[in-house]
């Protein structure tokens, strides 16, 4: 059964496993200042967040191969609550630098999910203001907690079988999982290190429109959404997977300068 999921899942992801909000609800507007849509030829395809003014932490897999060695193409939108409209609090900066995760991606094209982190530099610095806002990264790598309530937001699909963005923004509740059910489930894909994962209700979740989107957990930043299962992401008996931000905070900041 695990060759066959992870079979599953290798292509899937290899198409670029992106996601959306699931069972939520439509966010108040610029009550998540620190949102960020990017963008490929003006389409949403990721969500992301603003960490300092010329940076935006994201998903890996956001950006495959052709576009990190052409670096084209993808734009940062923030301040937006509906993306389908040019809100006068939208700022559009073009990327200057594709920073993504050494350990992601080999050169045989093999990809490690719980790697699936990226920078990304901004051409120009981000005004902040009232709807642009940096969200604090986490001081330290510690130990999290199942059960704990967290939230994740985005411009995903509202539906599993939908095929275009939400044009406005959604969030949704979630509750931690206890990384040894991850790992169960998950089995070689999950890092108990680098991992965690949220519980799986078959009615909330996110889907196909934004990974990289930032999920917090008791107003702190600790995770970015990686992976579902392939095809079906309110399946009950797979926890969904987000990238454990603080086990990469040396990384980050040493990027960052």
């Amino acid at each position: 059964m695990y060759r066959y999921v992870f079979l599953l899942f290798s292509v899937s992801m290899a198409a670029g496993m992106e996601s959306g909000i699931i069972g939520g609800k439509e966010a108040e507007p610029h009550s998540r200042p620190y949102m960020a849509s990017l963008q490929r030829n003006g389409h949403h395809t990721c969500g992301g967040m603003l960490i300092r003014e010329d940076f935006v932490l994201t998903s890996a897999h956001c950006l495959n191969r052709s576009d990190y060695s052409g670096q084209k193409h993808l734009e940062v939108v923030l301040g937006a609550h509906n993306i389908s409209q040019k809100e006068k609090s939208q700022q559009r900066i073009q990327v200057k630098k594709y920073i993504r995760h050494p350990l992601f991606e080999n050169q045989n094209n093999v990809k490690d999910y719980s790697y699936d982190i990226m920078l990304l530099k901004l051409k120009t610095k981000a005004r902040l203001n009232t709807f642009v806002e940096v969200i604090p990264l986490p001081k330290k790598n510690e130990k999290t907690l199942a059960l704990v309530k967290c939230s994740i937001a985005g411009w995903g699909m509202k539906n599993k079988n939908e095929i275009k963005p939400s044009s406005v923004l959604h969030e949704v509740s979630l509750k931690l999982q206890f990384s040894s059910e991850c790992k169960i489930k998950w089995q070689e894909s999950f890092s108990s290190e680098r991992n965690i994962c949220t519980i799986s209700d078959g009615i909330r979740a996110f889907c196909r429109g934004d990974s990289g989107s930032p999920l917090v957990c008791e107003s702190e930043l600790l995770g970015i959404a990686a992976y579902t299962y392939p095809n079906d992401c309110t399946k009950k008996d797979y926890p969904e997977v987000f990238v454990k931000i603080p086990a990469f905070l040396a990384w980050i900041k040493k990027k960052m300068k």
